[in-house]
This record gives structure tokens, C-alpha cells and sequence, in this order.
């Protein structure tokens, strides 16, 4: 990161009157939470699906909860437990006080299921998880649109079989087996009615800004959809973007600045600018 860019940064920020944060899974990176880039980076993650040559995009389905809910809940268990016991890193809370510093505060865009933005204490309220959330719950089958929290379930995991030991949570409704409200591939039945309550909160608030900026967090181009939420708000609302990346930092106007660096180490740079 050079002086320029950064103080290009810092200014960015200084004229905004709304923060969107918008994060991918490199958000988590500086939080200790593994990055599944490709299938090595999955299987370093989770050693016992390597060895069974299980791609994260085959466990990651509702085909896995019907065949085998002990491994797929071995999974998402796992990922359960760890996203609560993760605290989120400083950055959160750097990005929230300059949020709250702006006309119109902040809102949060994020493929992330972990709920650390809410842990940072973000307001709940002004959060679209657009993949929905590992700490809410749905029927498999699905029996109707209810969405619950998980808050009461703890998992018991094999973490190294990646193998649920206790009994799984069903639907309090009907019984079936429940699995996490998280959009996953090849997904037709995803309850998408809490995220998209969420989406309409985020537009109103967009609808109110003039000059709002974009900071995207560790967001790849494999699965791009908070790139090309970013980019909507850059090309719709007048925004303007800090591409924070390590690896895909290009911006597509000099109006905008790509910083080459982890999420936490490029936001204290900027923080002890302002």
C-alpha cells in the first residue's frame, strides 16, 4: 500500500454521508477463520473430506443433509461452533465508527454466514446477509416460511471424521430434519425471506444517500456476488469504492482506490489517517 492510495482512502471516507460495507469471506481471514480458496484450501480445513475427495460444493447442499445429515451436519456444525467461539478482529469496529461518524450511518453487505458483523455489534437492522445466516434455521423439506434461531442448538461434532455425534434439530412444525437458512449450491429450497427483508432495508437506506462509499473487504471474483453489489452501487447511487484485496485490488475508475492488503491492516492505515 503506498502513501497515495491511502491518503486517497482517507479521503474517500472523509466526503461519504453513507458506509456500505461490503464483505467476503476474506473479511474473516484477519478473525483466524479459514479461506476455502479451491479444494486444497477446503480440505486443509476440513482433512477428513479431503481424504474422501468431497468438493466444498458437494457438501455445502441440501443433497447432503438428505443422504447423509451426520456429515452434512458434521460441517455445518463444526462451522457453527467455530464462528461462535471466533471473536471478530478490530477492523469491525473501526469500520462501525466511521459509519456512525456519516450523515446516514452504515449498512453491511455480506456472502458471509457467520453473524460476526452482528458480534461487532453492528445493528441487526441495517445488515443484508445475502446467503443468509449459519445462526438461523429451516425445515429441510421445507414444511412451510418459518425461520428460527439456532441459538438454543449446540452441535457435538467428530471434527476429525467431520461426523455430527448428537442428535441433529428438527422443525419444531413438523418433525423433519432442520438445517441451516444458508443459500448452498445446487439449493431450490432455500427460505430466502429473511435476507430479502434485509435487502429492502439496505435499499431504503441507500435511496436516502448522495455520496455513498463502498468498502469492499476480501470479496474474490470465483463467486462474485458482493462484487457485483458493490459495483451496482457504485454505477446506480453515485458511490464511489476502497477495494480492499490482497490479490484482486483493480478498480474500474481513478475515482476509486485498490489497496493490496489483508482487511485489518488496510482499515488501521486509513483509521490513523482520518
Amino acid at each position: 500500500m503506498d502513501s497515495v492510495s491511502l491518503e486517497h482512502a482517507a479521503a474517500l471516507v472523509a466526503q461519504a454521508d453513507l458506509l456500505i460495507v461490503a464483505a467476503g469471506a476474506g473479511m474473516g481471514v484477519d478473525s483466524g477463520l479459514p479461506d476455502f480458496r479451491g479444494n486444497q484450501g477446503f480440505w486443509n480445513a476440513y482433512p477428513a473430506l479431503g481424504r474422501a475427495r468431497m468438493e466444498f460444493t458437494s457438501v455445502a447442499s441440501p443433497a447432503t443433509f438428505h443422504a447423509d445429515p451426520a456429515l452434512a451436519w458434521g460441517f455445518y456444525g463444526h462451522r457453527l461452533n467455530l464462528y461462535r467461539a471466533t471473536v471478530p478482529h478490530a477492523g469491525f469496529a473501526l469500520l462501525k465508527q466511521w459509519g456512525e461518524r456519516m450523515e446516514h450511518g452504515y449498512a453491511v453487505f455480506t456472502s458471509n454466514v457467520d453473524g460476526h458483523f452482528q458480534a461487532a455489534g453492528f445493528d441487526p437492522q441495517r445488515i443484508y446477509e445475502c446467503h443468509g445466516s449459519i445462526h438461523h434455521l429451516q425445515c429441510l423439506e421445507p414444511c412451510g416460511s418459518q425461520i428460527w434461531s439456532a441459538d438454543g442448538y449446540t452441535p457435538q461434532v467428530d471434527n476429525d471424521a467431520c461426523r455430527l455425534l448428537n442428535a441433529p434439530p428438527t422443525c419444531p412444525h413438523c418433525g423433519a430434519l432442520a438445517r441451516p437458512n444458508i443459500l448452498m449450491f445446487g439449493d431450490w429450497g432455500w427460505n430466502e425471506q429473511r435476507s430479502a427483508a434485509q435487502e429492502q432495508r439496505l435499499q431504503r437506506l441507500l435511496q436516502a444517500a448522495d455520496r455513498p462509499l463502498v468498502v469492499e473487504l476480501g470479496a474474490g471474483v470465483a463467486i462474485p456476488s458482493v462484487r457485483h453489489f458493490g459495483q451496482a452501487v457504485v454505477s446506480r447511487h453515485n458511490g464511489r469504492m476502497i477495494r480492499i484485496n490482497p490479490r484482486e485490488l483493480q478498480v474500474a475508475s481513478p475515482r476509486d482506490v485498490g489497496l493490496a492488503a489483508g482487511a485489518y491492516e488496510a482499515l488501521s492505515a486509513i483509521d490513523a489517517l482520518l
